[in-house]
């Protein structure tokens, strides 16, 4: 302990690599079916629209329960609330596995959808509970590089499976098994707090849920945040739910889709990884959306009209390196602008916006042209990041609490 009263424990990276675990394979969850759309489809015997209702559920359910879990988990605890949703991820992945008609598939993914939020509303929670102001973009950033793993494998890993023999079937029975086993580790292994505040006095301090939101919701700068949020959660939920249906009139194959898919997901990784640290350090936020929308856009040009192999893929890089890899900053600063605004809250109004943001998912199928091209709402989601970016311009970095 510091002569301050608070210090950092070793085991908050304990905590913090369960918490992972679960947001990574709750993700696998969400989007397996993605990459694999027209094989899913004729298996079921389902059309490719019904299909994409798998990963669209998601969205749908996590909007009603984004403010009912948001005050569990700032009124219970990030342990039990996260909890909660661990085992219904078990639950529900596990019964999918052994589920053999298109109706029972559906009805378990419902079940999944109601056990996301309590794990993505909690992504600022658990760093603020454990971690030192100076650390917490870098630990939010590696629970984003979790989620991005999850839907980098997600993405990959179900053609090659299909293409060497294993039935869609027995791949959910194996997802599903992961992620019980996760939620496991995490029942057994996470703690709600350590025995001393993990920083000084001042970064800790927050209020009531409601009195939190009435803070957050009348601040200009949240706002515009939510809008970031929307267009960048939106373009990113867009592309990997319709991903292959976005490439293949060029030509492109179901497996260039996966591949597709995870490279997108690994550029935001990598981002998520080396973005943040300087963000922490320097202390500032705002700049590092700012230049991170507006570098996004050649790699959503690219992916609107490269008919290349390589080309499609460097743009899938790049896209997810700029616009998902500066998320975990967005979550941050969320998180720093509306003090004393609970964790728990403001991370959840964030999520809430991303879920909402499938509306420009079922846009993206409305402005579909009759070849089955995308670009039309692909240029949308560059006129999208460009009033964001213009928004970014009008908002300043939070006011820190020196330590």
């Amino acid at each position: 302990m510091t002569d301050k009263g608070y210090r950092l424990y070793g085991y908050r990276w304990v905590v913090l690599a369960v918490f992972m675990f679960i947001n990574l394979t709750i993700q696998i969850l969400w989007i397996c079916y993605a990459p694999i759309t027209k094989p899913a489809a004729a298996f079921y015997h389902v059309s490719d629209t019904q299909i994409g209702l798998f990963s669209i559920i998601w969205f749908v359910a996590f909007i009603p329960l984004s403010f009912p879990v948001s005050w569990a988990i700032d009124t219970f605890g990030f342990h039990r609330a996260v909890g909660v949703g661990a085992i219904l991820m078990a639950v529900f992945g596990i019964l999918r596995g052994f589920a053999g008609s298109y109706s029972l598939v559906l009805w378990c993914t419902v079940g999944l959808g109601l056990a996301q939020p309590f794990l993505l509303n909690a992504w600022t929670k658990v760093p603020a509970q454990w971690f030192g102001l100076e650390e917490r973009a870098t630990a939010v950033g590696l629970i984003t590089l979790s989620n991005l793993l999850g839907v980098a494998i997600g993405e990959a890993l179900p053609p090659i499976l299909l293409q060497g023999g294993t039935p869609i079937q027995t791949q959910q029975l194996i997802f599903g098994s992961v992620a019980a086993f996760s939620s496991l580790l995490f029942l057994i292994l996470a703690r709600e707090k350590p025995a001393t505040p993990p920083c000084p006095p001042g970064h800790d301090a927050r209020a009531l849920m409601l009195d939190g939101l009435k803070n957050a919701l009348v601040l200009k700068d949240f706002w515009f945040l939510l809008v970031v949020a929307f267009a960048g959660l939106g373009i990113f939920n867009g592309v990997t739910t319709w991903v292959e249906d976005i490439i293949s009139p060029r030509g492109f194959s179901p497996t260039d889709a996966g591949t597709f898919g995870a490279l997108l997901v690994i550029g935001g990784i990598v981002g998520a990884v080396a973005l943040p640290p300087f963000s922490d350090k320097q202390r500032k936020r705002q700049i590092y959306l700012l230049v991170g929308l507006l570098l996004a856009i050649p790699g959503l040009i690219g992916i609107i009209y490269a008919t290349n192999y390589w080309l499609l893929m460097v743009s899938g890089f790049w896209l997810g390196f700029f616009l998902i890899g500066t998320g975990p900053i967005a979550y941050q600063y969320a998180a720093e602008i509306t003090i004393p605004t609970p964790e728990g809250t403001s991370n959840g109004l964030m999520q809430l916006i991303g879920q909402v943001s499938v509306v420009y998912v079922f846009i993206m199928v409305v402005l579909k042209s009759a070849n089955g091209a995308f670009t039309s709402s692909l240029w949308l989601a560059v006129a999208l990041v460009i009033i964001s970016s213009i928004l970014l311009t009008q908002m300043k970095d939070p006011e820190f609490v020196e330590s």
